[in-house]
């Protein structure tokens, strides 16, 4: 409706002067609550400043794309950022392409959920938790300003997940010290750091402290997926033994990555209790697919009061 609250106004100073002034009135006020409550569900009322982190391009894609997807969709500001260029990581081409490659393919898996994708010149294989890349990780969250920031455990088979996991946690408190990289002004408060999931026992399990339903956005995280081709559709399957699998086409591949990837990194295995506390049994019974993230104790803790101001997506908790 063009101009709705221009005539409202319009209409409620004529009435004054008549008997309908204070019906008028009432409805006006009516009008006026129901279109900002209206406005207000559109968008949660803060705008948070979500920060995903893998070691490379295509991990934050793997774990968090569909959660990813909500936070933007919900108006927050979502960076995914990837610690190493991905150099390594293929059977046959050359480091330096590769990393040119595999830059293009993150920021095209961004442009799928409007957000943006940055991979930084660390070498894929050789990332160390030195206090070179520590003071890296601190500036892009006090860049980004994160209020949340999503990253993998230190317990991996491969050592640049470890890595950038015990990179973000030796960064965690660090983001709040002023003397500490001082060219970058410093966060006034510390983000909550919360864990990707994973399948990994030793030394701990992981556990969720939530778990996020996208089975409405599973489409949209294997398109993400599928702009990471160099891996998706050619190292990975080398490194697997089934290249050979891998359909010609570009259509009939990216139909076989969504049986293949879907339930690799979006099952509710493990996952189902805490669906049910958090969407109703019901609702949880239904869900295929999500992502569930654990409150890494570093910074802000995760919490009942605060998890929709984390989460808005999620149905409200009480």
């Amino acid at each position: 409706m063009k101009n709705s609250r221009s005539d409202l106004f319009g209409l409620f100073h004529i009435s004054k002067r008549n008997k309908f002034y204070g019906a008028l009135k009432g409805c006006f006020l009516f009008l006026l609550s129901a279109g900002m409550s209206a406005n207000a569900q559109d968008k949660p009322a803060h705008k948070l400043n979500v920060l995903i982190i893998g070691a490379h391009p295509d991990d934050p894609d793997e774990r968090a794309g569909g959660s990813a997807y909500k936070w933007a969709q919900a108006g927050c500001n979502v960076l995914l950022v990837a610690l190493t260029n991905g150099d390594a990581g293929h059977q046959s081409i050359k480091a330096k392409q590769l990393a040119k490659i595999r830059r293009e393919e993150a920021r095209r898996a961004g442009q799928v959920i409007g957000v943006k994708y940055i991979t930084l010149d660390n070498h894929d294989g050789q990332l160390m938790p030195t206090y070179k890349n520590r003071l890296q990780v601190i500036k892009v969250i006090r860049e980004h300003k994160a209020d949340l920031v999503v990253f993998p455990r230190p317990y991996d088979y491969h050592p640049d997940h470890r890595y950038t996991g015990t990179l973000v946690l030796d960064a965690a408190y660090m983001v709040t010290v002023p003397t500490i990289l001082p060219e970058v002004p410093f966060l006034e408060k510390n983000p909550l750091f919360l864990f990707m999931s994973d399948q990994f026992t030793h030394p701990e399990a992981f556990k969720a402290d939530v778990a996020v339903a996208i089975d409405d956005v599973i489409e949209k995280k294997m398109d993400m997926l599928d702009q990471h081709r160099s891996q998706m559709y050619e190292w990975l399957p080398f490194n697997s033994g089934v290249l050979d699998q891998v359909p010609a086409s570009d259509a009939d591949r990216r139909v076989w990555l969504g049986k293949t990837w879907k339930e690799i990194t979006s099952g509710t295995d493990g996952f189902r209790d805490k669906l049910a506390e958090l969407y109703g049994q019901e609702k949880a019974a239904s869900i295929h697919y999500c992502e569930a993230f654990q409150d890494s104790e570093y910074g802000e803790r995760l919490t009942k009061e605060n998890l929709n101001y984390y989460f808005p997506f999620l149905p409200p908790q009480r």
